[in-house]
This record gives C-alpha cells, structure tokens and sequence, in this order.
C-alpha cells in the first residue's frame, strides 16, 4: 500500500494504492484504500463499527497488546510503538470513532474491520509523529500495526473482549430490575388475589407472591449471564491465519495475550488448540442462547404484566400500569401498556439474533467461519437492546405500578376457585357438585357451603384465611 496526493497537501482527497489498483480517499478521513472499498462494497446493515464503542476499544486494545509484544521481541521499533501507544490511547477516549465505517455486517471474515482498525491507527499514530496522513513509509497498517497478527485471531480476539466489556451492561440492568420486583414484592405482600393457569380461576395467592416470582426467575439468569462470558476469555491470539501461527515469533502469543490481559483489565488465557479455537464459535452460541433465554423470561413478565393490568373497567385489573402516552388517535382516554409491549419486541428481536448466531456459527468451513461478523453483530446488538429494554421497564413501569387491592379481594370472594382449599375437608365429589351448583346458579361457593353446613363455621373460617391459603398448612381438625 502507498500513498501519494492528488494534486497538494490542501487537497480534499488522497490517491492511495492497494492490491487493485489507486483509489481516492477523503483527504482528512483516518481511514484508508482497504476501509474505502469496503464501504463502497458493504452497505447493509446501515450499523457502522462505531455504533458499539466497546468494539471499537476493543480492537484498539488488541493492536496495542500486539505492538507491546512485537517491542518487547525486538520486532517493532521503540517510536513507531510509542506511535501506536499514542493513537490507541485517543481510541480508547473516545477519538476517532466516527472513522470506524465499515458497515458490522461484511464478506470477508472480519477483513474489513480489521483493516479499519489498522488504518486508522496508522493514521492517528502519523500525525503524531508528525507526518500526513497516508504517509504510510513512516508507519504502514500491515506492516506496523498488523505486524504479528492476521484477521482470523485479531478480529475473533476483539469481538470476545467487546463482548466482555459490554455485557455488564444486562448484568447491572437485569440485577436493578430484580430489585425492582422485590420491593414490588414487599409493597404488595398482603394483597390476596386469585391465581390463574391457563387463563382460568386456580387458587389463591398474593399479589407480593407473584411479583416475587418474577424477581426470582430474572434473578436466577444474573449469575449465569456473567457466568457464560468466562467462556470468551479464552482467545486465539497469536494463532494467525489458521491457528498455526505463522509469521509469528515462538514467544509472541503468550506475550500478547499477557499484553491484553493487562491493558484491558481482563484475564484472558490463549486456547490449547489455536486451530481448533480459530473456527469453533462455541461460546458465542452459549452466550447467545443465554440472551434469548433472558429475553424470553422477559417477554413472559410482560405478557403477564399486560393481562393484569387489562381494562381498566372490563379486564382482570388487578393493577395500573403507569400511564406514560394517549393510546388512541380514535378511542379518547384510552392508554396502553406500551413499556411491556416495546419489551416484547426487543425479546422477539433478540430471539431472532439467536437463531442467527445459530445460523452463523453452524456455517463456519474447515479452518476459519466467514460469518462471524454476524456473529458479533447479533450478539452485540441483543446486549444493547435488552439492557436497555430492561432499564426503560424498570424505570417506566415496573416502580410505579400500583394495585387495585379491592378489587382482587372481590374477585377471590367471587371465585369458585376458592372451592379447592376446602376440597379435602368435604371431599372431591362434595366439591365438584357445589362448584358445578355455584357456577350455575351465579351463588357463591361458601354460601353454598354455609347453607348445607358441610362444614362446621369456625374450621371454615380458619380455611379460608388468606394467610392458610397461600402456603402449605397442616390440616385442621
């Protein structure tokens, strides 16, 4: 690759030259011949590399643990690392983004975004020493910056570690919505209302009891969601083209592991078998698949928070969703439950992912999968959504629900439901006859039970005890 400019150093393009010939950059981008074709090639997505800036950091991170490394070989020399240092140092703050512009989903295996990374900080580190950009003689993106490295263990490398530094986000959101739940839980303790399977009338339980439940099976995915991404620190670095390391020094892949280990913070180990480690996306479907499971448990609370909360004159309304925007362009003082219909979408979106990460992993062949960029794309982009589907139902929902506690005492009062608790004090047969009476006569089921006196007062009374309802209890006598 060599540059020369098109007609003075005030020009608005630069003429640079790769494999296929010269092309015109934009004189002032970062960015390089290899990134300028593949934005020419690639425009389908419309999701630039810089729409996730832990990717972004990720890869700087990786070039720079690759400079380190080939310095302390003796491989690159001492101010074309400080160069680099320099040039990551500002990627790392946040400088330069808007020049990662390749589009996240690309042929090529990667290619494209590494060269992104590698021009840009080849550029970024010329300006530091002083020279132009495009002036690749002093620093080049291959040589330099790329040295030791290849796209099938730098790319895999950076998309692991954007994944480790994004994914706090849904442990940190999934672990405020948990507690969310719980002091809902709290608050709603002592509200008894009527249970539900399939749709129908089941037994009692408290309002406290349900929003536990949904606090409880969120709480379960925090351990393992976190759990999961040690199976990403595990990288191929050093392992090249097809994991065999060639064009490497013997020491350089435990040294640029160590390297990244100590920028990003992260401790990462190298895989026993780099061959094996540079086409098995394994752990990206494991971690995927925990996503969707998240996404499901999430879409399952929504539903219910939706039928709960339905009417509010002729539903179940046993709760009130805040109010958050007018529901109708037709139906005034109508309101929707938008917050857990926008998160049913996202889990719909992520479960989508999934199934391709699914896709894209079974694709790989022989020593390398190609399709690994919508790999990154996928799972990258279900951690952004869901974290923030999980903070807006948090913070636009779920704390300031507030329950209709009469109305659930009614519909248990009303409920043939109820006949259940009393059902081994009078018997199966007892207990069908007067809720088959109940139902059709529209009379309650105590009522009925009163007026046969099947049972004696006093040990009905202490049946029907809401606090004797809602748990085990040893039988009265």
């Amino acid at each position: 690759m060599s540059t020369t400019y098109a007609m003075n150093m005030t020009s608005p393009f630069r003429k640079e030259k790769d494999l296929l010939g010269d092309a015109m950059v934009p004189g002032e981008a970062y960015y390089g011949i290899q990134t300028h074709r593949a934005t020419q090639n690639f425009d389908l997505s419309g999701v630039p590399l810089s729409h996730f800036p832990q990717l972004v950091r990720a890869l700087a991170m990786v070039k720079l643990a690759a400079a380190r490394a080939n310095n302390q070989l003796g491989l690159l020399e001492e101010p074309k690392t400080k160069a680099i240092e320099a040039a990551v140092a500002k990627l790392l703050e946040g400088y330069c983004h808007d020049q990662f512009v390749v589009d996240m989903i690309q042929g090529g295996a990667g290619t494209s975004t590494n060269m992104n990374a590698n021009e840009v900080i080849a550029n970024v580190a010329l300006e530091h020493m002083g020279h132009a950009k495009g002036d690749y003689q002093h620093l080049h993106p291959n040589n330099d910056v790329n040295m030791s490295q290849s796209t099938n263990d730098a790319y895999p490398t950076a998309v692991r570690l954007s994944i480790l530094l994004s994914h706090g986000d849904v442990v940190n959101a999934l672990a405020s919505l948990q507690q969310a739940f719980l002091k809902k839980a709290d608050e709603f303790k002592h509200i008894l209302k009527m249970g539900r399977t399939q749709l129908q009338d089941a037994v009692p339980m408290t309002l406290g009891q349900e929003f536990n439940s949904f606090a409880t099976t969120l709480g379960e995915d925090i351990d393992r969601v976190a759990g999961l991404s040690e199976l990403l620190k595990e990288v191929n670095l050093g392992g090249t083209a097809i994991g065999t390391g060639i064009n490497t020094d013997p020491e350089y892949a435990k040294l640029a592991v160590e390297q990244l280990s100590e920028i990003s913070g992260i401790q990462f180990k190298s895989a026993s078998d780099l061959v094996e480690a540079s086409s098995d996306m394994g752990a990206f479907v494991l971690f995927s698949s925990m996503l969707k499971r998240l996404a499901v448990k999430l879409s399952k609370i929504s539903n219910d928070l939706r039928l709960l909360s339905m009417g509010p004159r002729c539903g179940l309304s046993e709760i009130n969703l805040p109010a958050q925007q007018p529901g109708s362009s037709i139906m005034p003082g109508k309101i929707n439950p938008v917050i857990p219909e926008a998160v049913n979408q996202v889990a719909y979106q992520v479960i989508g992912n999934d199934m391709a990460v699914t896709m894209a992993a079974e694709a790989g062949q022989l020593q390398l999968n190609a399709m690994e960029p919508l790999i990154a794309y996928n799972v990258l982009e279900s951690i952004r959504m869901l974290s923030r589907a999980m903070h807006m139902l948090e913070t636009r929902c779920i704390t300031g629900i507030t329950a209709n506690e009469e109305h659930c005492q009614h519909m248990v009062d009303q409920s043939i439901g109820s006949i259940t608790a009393v059902s081994p004090y009078i018997g199966y047969e007892n207990a069908t006859r007067i809720a088959k009476e109940a139902l059709a006569s529209g009379r309650g089921v105590l009522e009925l039970i009163r007026e046969e006196a099947l049972l004696k007062p006093e040990v009905l009374d202490q049946i029907l005890k809401p606090e004797n309802m809602i748990r085990p209890q040893r039988w009265l006598r």
